[in-house]
């Protein structure tokens, strides 16, 4: 589905007799767009857009989101159905082809990622060249980049069917990387993946087990596990997605473009966001010291941050963050954890949230991460695998927005254009005369 011209708009270089019409299309949902590819060639200007958060950047079918309303589709399914109803891999074939698989197509594609999730055992030494104190996120790098050495010379981008086994492999492998970045972190055996369970089950078999024991599934913590993966499969050209384009854009093998996304991940203002709160609220200690926190957050000589409210582009309750505080109380309430004094404080801010009119009128409600980090800790997961777990979500996501790119033909390579504010043109000095 392409856009379509909606009308148009006439922009005029004051104090000139220069003047063009910009074409304005419309998408199936959102704002319409300003088609401003041919206003550097009639009027020789650029626009400038810092951050390209009034930019669109490519035509997608995948994700969209209504900040405004709270909204998130997957492929146009409302992602509170999708979360309650569907699991992961389902999910992964809707972002990936943009419809739910029938049962026969779904049993194809269940075959076609299962097939994947083993390593090539010479990966296994990549895990020793990385110091054990390394973080989880700089080995994910390194070893999804990796990959590109092992299926780069067969791989053709512009065959379907090619396209098709990388995106198995990456969606397969992705949770066999990280549970085997964490297992060395902590010196304990790299578990091999077990086809026999699901997509989540298996991460967290991989994540836990270990040879000296059996391992005992936990419905409740696998369908937990599961619902964070679908949450987290995509959300629109964020930095790292974008990220993923722009590589992908110069035709880049794709496990490569994904350790791009991985490394933009990283950042704190991006996956990092659910650790963060987690420091914050270990930071307030009690919920008798939020008022004061609350008070140092309003103050604007103040430098405290109040991670996991407020989101960039949603402007009203995060969708996930509701089904993540359910999450919560089910896992919470599974593993028998009670005044569990983070969840004590992130239910009071929570309220205070919803209450105070500092919070109201600047729109901060909670988002995903206030909650994600929550039930993460709860299961036994340390905080610098947060991200890690992040990466394994977007994983598919990433693939869907980059099969999307190489199957647009119009398509270009990414050239962001600039203000130069340096120099003008200089004259070279010599260095025997330079003062």
């Amino acid at each position: 589905m392409s856009s379509k011209a909606t009308g148009s708009i006439t922009v005029t270089m004051e104090g000139t007799n220069k003047s063009t019409t910009l074409p304005l299309l419309g998408g199936t949902l959102g704002p319409q767009v300003a088609d401003i590819r041919k206003l550097y060639n009639e009027l020789g200007i650029f626009t400038f857009d810092p951050g390209y958060g009034a930019t669109a950047s490519c035509e997608s079918t995948i994700t969209y989101i209504d900040g405004d309303e709270g909204v998130l589709l997957y492929r146009g399914y409302p992602i509170e159905q999708l979360a309650e109803k569907s699991h992961f891999l389902e999910v992964a074939h809707l972002l990936l082809y943009g419809d739910l698989p029938n049962a026969a197509r779904y049993d194809e594609f269940h075959k076609g990622v299962t097939y994947h999730t083993m390593l090539h055992e010479q990966l296994r030494r990549f895990f020793e060249g990385f110091r054990r104190d390394a973080h989880p996120m700089a080995v994910m790098c390194g070893v999804v980049g990796a990959l590109a050495a092992f299926y780069h010379d067969n791989l053709d981008i512009n065959d379907a069917r090619q396209r098709e086994i990388a995106a198995y492999r990456l969606i397969a492998k992705v949770p066999t990387i990280a549970a085997w970045a964490y297992k060395y972190s902590i010196g304990q055996p790299f578990m091999y993946p077990r086809n026999d369970l699901g997509y989540a089950e298996n991460f967290l078999y991989m994540l836990n087990a270990v040879p000296a024991e059996p391992w005992v599934s936990n419905p409740i913590l696998s369908r937990a596990m599961d619902r964070i993966l679908i949450l987290h499969a995509d959300h629109e050209q964020n930095a790292s997605t974008s990220t993923v384009r722009l590589a992908g854009s110069t035709g880049a093998n794709p496990f490569a473009c994904v350790a791009a996304g991985i490394a933009a991940l990283w950042g704190p203002a991006h996956g990092g966001a659910n650790e963060a709160v987690l420091k914050m609220l270990a930071e307030i200690g009690t919920p008798e010291n939020i008022p004061a926190f609350i008070s140092e957050v309003k103050d604007k000589n103040s430098h405290t941050k109040l991670m996991g409210f407020g989101h960039r582009v949603y402007k009203n309750f995060d969708p996930r963050a509701k089904i993540m505080k359910e999450t919560c109380h089910e896992v919470l309430g599974e593993l028998g954890i009670k005044n569990e004094p983070l969840l004590d404080m992130a239910i009071e801010m929570e309220r205070i949230a919803l209450t105070d009119d500092y919070f109201i009128q600047r729109k901060l409600y909670p988002n995903v991460d206030f909650y994600s980090g929550i039930i993460l800790k709860a299961m036994g997961i340390p905080t610098h695998m947060f991200t890690v777990l992040f990466a394994v979500a977007r994983t598919v996501g990433w693939v869907s927005q980059w099969k999307e790119l190489i199957e647009d033909p119009s398509q270009r390579i990414g050239r962001p254009r600039q203000i130069y504010t340096g120099h003008g043109a200089r004259d070279f000095v010599p260095l025997d005369k330079r003062g």
